[in-house]
């Protein structure tokens, strides 16, 4: 099994994605190295084993990766928390800030039954404002968030202490304290 210094070593940092002056981690090295993606999410349920929850919640587009292959590995439902306009049927939205600029997400309504204990995932915290919009439509929807977990959490950005106010846990296997690599 990749160790998380060996996990980090294949993050590259790309600058000026998706805008100038953002230096961007891409995760997409780990899904192509053989193994990392198994072992990522290996650690990312090591570090989630005293949380209680039925459901994962991943967030477009990259925590769908890390977040499927969690639920699927404990045989537990998947939500989708996805950009507008791509989800059939009844959503419910929320709007958010992020890093560079602001953006909304949804979710289907009655996703899950009410009172599930649910993990939100993602690839990625910046400043926690998409995960802390999925913790706000799975309250809307009648869920209880467990926490949040993350591959990589960008320290200087300020969102696993935005998301660790409003009272979630969070957990992250990578922790960058620059936007340098």
């Amino acid at each position: 099994m990749l160790s998380p210094q060996e996990i980090g070593a294949l993050v590259r940092t790309v600058p000026d994605f998706p805008i100038p002056g953002v230096m961007f981690k891409d995760i997409t090295t780990i899904l192509t190295h053989p193994g990392a993606l198994a072992d990522t999410v290996g650690h990312l349920d090591s570090l989630t084993g005293d949380m209680d929850y039925g459901a994962v919640a991943a967030i477009e587009s990259r925590g769908f990766v890390f977040g499927a292959v969690l639920a699927a590995s404990k045989g537990i439902p998947l939500v989708l928390i996805r950009k507008p306009g791509k989800l059939p049927g009844e959503v419910i939205s929320r709007e958010y800030s992020l890093e560079y600029g602001t953006g909304t997400i949804q979710m289907h309504r009655r996703s899950l039954p009410e009172g599930t204990r649910v993990l939100i995932v993602d690839d990625l915290v910046a400043t926690g404002g998409s995960a802390s919009a999925a913790a706000d439509l799975l309250a809307m929807d009648g869920c209880a968030v467990a926490g949040a977990v993350f591959v990589i959490d960008l320290d200087f950005l300020g969102g696993r202490s935005a998301l660790e106010k409003k009272g979630l846990r969070v957990e992250s296997l990578l922790r960058f304290s620059s936007e340098t690599p």
